[in-house]
């Protein structure tokens, strides 16, 4: 597995993660004060598409560290629980590093 594979699925799984806390509170702006409805359409639709970019990114990482399906679909929720993300990203790359530490070395780019 390439280094690559773990920091493009750390930098979505960071990135779905502040989308989701800011649509949360765009939602109590939205609910709670009755004001950004607009802003909140936009900024649903943008945590859509990113979540699913990460869904794509997570799914390579998990099919390539050959996860259990459990620990695939925990990975794959967690950027629809706010702060889940941080936490699991975390954990994740704890598990990975390893594996890419012990794996052959990448030839160096010229």
């Amino acid at each position: 597995m390439k280094r690559s594979v773990l920091t493009r699925y750390r930098v979505m799984a960071y990135i779905t993660a502040v989308m989701l806390l800011v649509l949360c509170t765009c939602m109590v702006f939205k609910y709670g004060f009755g004001m950004g409805k607009d802003l909140t359409l936009v900024v649903s639709q943008i945590h859509g598409v990113l979540y699913i970019v990460y869904l794509v990114f997570a799914f390579d990482l998990g099919s390539k560290a050959k996860w259990k399906f459990g620990k695939l679909l925990w990975v794959l929720i967690a950027g629809t629980i706010p702060t889940a993300a941080f936490f699991v990203e975390r954990t994740v790359v704890r598990e990975i590093e390893p594996l890419l530490a012990a794996g052959t070395p990448e030839p160096a780019k010229v």
